[in-house]
Order: C-alpha cells, then structure tokens, then sequence
C-alpha cells in the first residue's frame, strides 16, 4: 500500500496571480472624451494665464487715464485717440523703422557667423579643438556687465560710440550659444555626403553653401527668430549708446516715452500702454509668420547630436 507524504511548502508550485479583467471597449471609449476634455480645459486656463496681461495693456490703451488701472478688461469709455496721438507725440514709426534696420543687421550677421564657426568645430578635425570649443562655450559663463565698459571703450576709439553700429556689429564675430547649437545640428549631419563631394572636387565653401546649409536651415531659422526677438527688445545697449532720438529704437524710445508720460511726467499711462501695444504687434506678427518653421527648427534641433 503506497503511503502518501505531504510536499515541503517550498516545493509546492505558486498558484498564479488572479487575472485582471481588461477594461472593456466601452470603459475605454466612455473615458477618451473626458480626458480630451480635461487637456482642452488646461490648455485653455494656460492659455488664458499668458493671454491676460496683454490682453490687459490693449484694454488699458483704449481707455481714458483715469480708468487704466480699473482691471476692466472692457473699458466703460473707449477712447481711440490714445494711438493717434502717441503717433503725434514721439516719431514711433522712424522708431519702428530702426529696430527694424538693426533687428535685421544682428539677426543676419550673427546667424552667418556662427554657422560658418559651428561649421568648423564640427567637420574639421585639428589638435585642441575641443579645448578651443571649450573655451567658446566658456565664455558663456562670463556676465555681460563684465564687457560693457572695454566694448564701449573700443567702440568710442573707432568713433561709432553715439551710432547705431554697436547694437549689431559685435555679432559679426558669432555667438556662443548659438555657436553651440548649430555645431550640435551639424555634428548630426552624415560626413560621407562631405566625402563624396569632396572627391568630386567640391571646396569647403562649396559643402557649406550646398550641403550644409540647406540640411540645417531648420536650425538657421530658430537661431535667427531668436536673435530678432533678442534683438528687438533690447534695452541695455541703446541705452549705453544712442544719445539723438533719431536713433532710437524701439526699447530706447519706449524708455523716452516713459519719461515723458509715465511717473516722471505727465502722467498718460493710457499713452504709454498705447505705445506698448504698437511696438508689440510687429513681433506677435512676426512669431505667426515664421511659427511653422520655427516649430518644425525646434523639433529637429532637439533629435540631433
């Protein structure tokens, strides 16, 4: 007769974990709207977060100056000739024409210059480049403040101190960041297409021009719409060097009328919030224009390297 021994727990197989009923068609369908729903609504609240204030300065431009700072979104007495008059007051549109001319200069010279260097520290290969790469990027670490008084040094010894030029030549000679970031496009670029033209007799002028350029102009684009809208609210160095209102731009003027209409004179914020508006709109149409390639130089500047 066979006697039956009982097994050691240890030996006993694991019973498997109870099977989780997968949610049904229905549950999942039932949950896709709400949270469509849910995205739709932060989205709209994020929105709103960053829409508001200037939403805020365009109702506040349309007021009279007694009821700018009332937190009405829509005024109770509309006053249209706040943007007339602000056209009469101060030349705004030869204003608007400087930071054009000089927004453009910048953004052109220093998209060329730091592509062709971006160029060079990611296709040539020579003893201490990354250390020279290095202290590119290293002087990204040192505060403006520290350059301001040797640049305006050298640029009153070449008698350009009192013009325009200082606003947008420093951009000739690149910059670091941007210096980086195109590198970084360019090291993602495949080297045999530069071989290959190479032994086909192209110069290194030529790979930049017809290879590497047009297979970067994604990041070309987002490096430019970066430096005009660097560019176009910058208030430091038009304050360092125009003196003639002629010159002003943008920022320097805006500064001229908040002196003139603002707590330090008359009192008109309705004039200044007008103002405000007028040299903001260039940039709000400047972003739709390019919001495309800029989206698309974003999204592919972020997979390469």
């Amino acid at each position: 007769m066979t006697q039956l021994t009982a097994r050691p727990e240890s030996a006993r197989t694991p019973s498997p974990p109870p099977a989780v009923a997968p949610a049904s068609p229905l549950h999942r369908d039932a949950e896709r709207p709400v949270r469509k729903a849910l995205r739709v609504v932060c989205l709209l609240i994020a929105a709103g977060v960053f829409l508001y204030p200037f939403l805020w300065l365009i109702s506040a431009s349309l007021k009279p100056s007694t009821d700018v700072f009332d937190n009405a979104l829509l005024p109770h007495v509309w006053q249209l000739g706040n943007y007339a008059e602000i056209w009469q007051a101060v030349p705004l549109l030869r204003w608007v024409g400087n930071s054009v001319a000089v927004t453009l200069a910048a953004a052109v010279t220093v998209t060329a210059s730091s592509a062709l260097v971006a160029f060079g520290f990611a296709y040539f290969r020579f003893p201490g480049r990354d250390a020279l790469f290095a202290l590119v990027i290293g002087t990204m670490m040192l505060p403006a403040v520290v350059t301001m008084v040797p640049q305006y040094l050298i640029w009153n010894w070449l008698h350009l101190a009192s013009s325009q030029v200082p606003l947008w030549a420093p951009n000739l000679f690149g910059s670091a960041f941007y210096i980086f970031l195109l590198r970084q496009f360019f090291l993602g670029l495949p080297r045999e297409l530069f071989e290959a033209a190479r032994v086909d007799g192209a110069s290194y002028w030529t790979m930049f021009r017809r290879i590497a350029v047009p297979l970067c102009r994604p990041a070309l684009i987002v490096t430019f719409v970066f430096e005009v809208q660097a560019s176009w609210t910058d208030l430091v160095r038009p304050l360092i060097y125009l003196r003639d209102p002629q010159l002003y731009t943008v920022p320097r003027g805006l500064k001229a009328v908040l002196d003139q209409f603002g707590a330090g004179g008359e009192m008109r914020w309705d004039i200044v919030c007008a103002a405000s508006v007028v040299v903001t709109v260039p940039m709000i149409i400047a972003f739709f224009v390019c919001q495309r390639h800029f989206t698309e130089g974003i999204a592919t500047t972020g997979s390469k390297g």
